[in-house]
């Protein structure tokens, strides 16, 4: 099916949208996508709306350097319910959920969770989400979550004066964590 895609996209002309993303952390990330109904009835797949490929265009600033990737996909929605802008954003979409389940893997080695039945994986999710949010809150932005659970670890205070959990809890301030 892939081999499918890709050829069918070989000589595509001009892309159905293109979605330029503002420098952000050193590189300016271009997308290109291209949608099309036609293999729908020829792919042996099922419930086929469309097929796409992206072209993702990464240039660094700092190095010069620029990679490009390219994909494809298939999507159940047809080209009248998902244009080619919202295929787009439900690609761009689901990576986000996809860092964002790496993040909460990493950190809390969530895969390895013994936590099964009732509704005890689905609290102790919540739970870590809600850390995780946390913590991207506190102290400086360019510190990973890793990085902040590790010193957040070694001294408990920090956690309270933070959460301003005690009577005496000293006001925080982002210089403090540093």
């Amino acid at each position: 099916m892939q081999a499918d895609i890709t050829l069918l996209f070989r000589e595509r002309g001009a892309p159905d949208h293109v979605d330029v993303t503002p420098p952000d952390q050193g590189r300016i990330e271009t997308r290109r996508i291209w949608c099309s109904a036609v293999l729908n009835d020829y792919l042996d797949f099922p419930h086929v709306g469309q097929v796409f490929m992206i072209d993702r265009e990464v240039f660094h600033k700092k190095s010069g350097a620029n990679t490009i990737e390219t994909v494809v996909g298939v999507t159940s929605r047809p080209p009248e319910q998902a244009n080619p802008q919202r295929v787009l954003a439900t690609n761009r979409g689901h990576w986000a959920v996809e860092s964002f389940h790496y993040m909460l893997d990493w950190n809390f080695n969530e895969d390895r969770s013994r936590i099964r039945t009732g509704h005890g994986p689905e609290n102790i999710t919540r739970l870590r989400r809600f850390a995780i949010g946390v913590l991207k809150g506190y102290g400086r932005a360019n510190v990973s979550i890793a990085e902040k659970m590790r010193s957040l670890n070694r001294n408990i205070r920090s956690v309270f004066d933070y959460l301003r959990m005690t009577k005496n809890s000293t006001r925080f301030s982002a210089s403090a964590s540093s």
